[in-house]
């Protein structure tokens, strides 16, 4: 919970127009998803972490989904790890955000990924742009 307060609070002093939803764990995220088919939102941050399905099995499903697979999921975790970070690449994440320390470089990713999605900067990326760092 602590992680969403600090996401929205990061997207409101960027002055961008948006419509922020927050759901706590994976099953919750894909039901959701399902039920708004026909109005995705323009983006999906997805937690790696989350409770009773993870952030990989949720992205697996939404890429597999012919419906789900061109909304585009930027990752965003406290971890790094290379082999993950590859299999999250493979399986059709558009970027990954390792969350960082402070409020002004979290406001500076959320920012730099969103610019990106809006320029249409999505998959294919190259590895080295995968990951979004302050």
């Amino acid at each position: 919970m602590d992680d969403c307060v600090l996401f929205k609070d990061a997207l409101n002093e960027l002055s961008i127009a948006v419509m922020i939803t927050t759901i706590n764990d994976g099953v919750e995220l894909m039901e959701e998803l399902a039920k708004r088919q026909h109005n995705l939102p323009d983006v999906l941050f997805l937690d790696l972490n989350m409770p009773r399905k993870t952030g990989v099995d949720c992205l697996i499903e939404i890429k597999k989904s012919e419906i789900l697979k061109r909304l585009p999921v930027i990752i965003f975790s406290t971890s790094y790890n290379p082999d993950i970070t590859q299999l999250l690449y493979e399986q059709g994440a558009n970027y990954y955000i390792r969350k960082p320390a402070t409020f002004s470089a979290l406001k500076k990713v959320i920012s730099e990924a969103l610019l990106r999605i809006g320029k249409k900067e999505t998959m294919p990326v190259s590895k080295e742009l995968f990951l979004i760092q302050p």
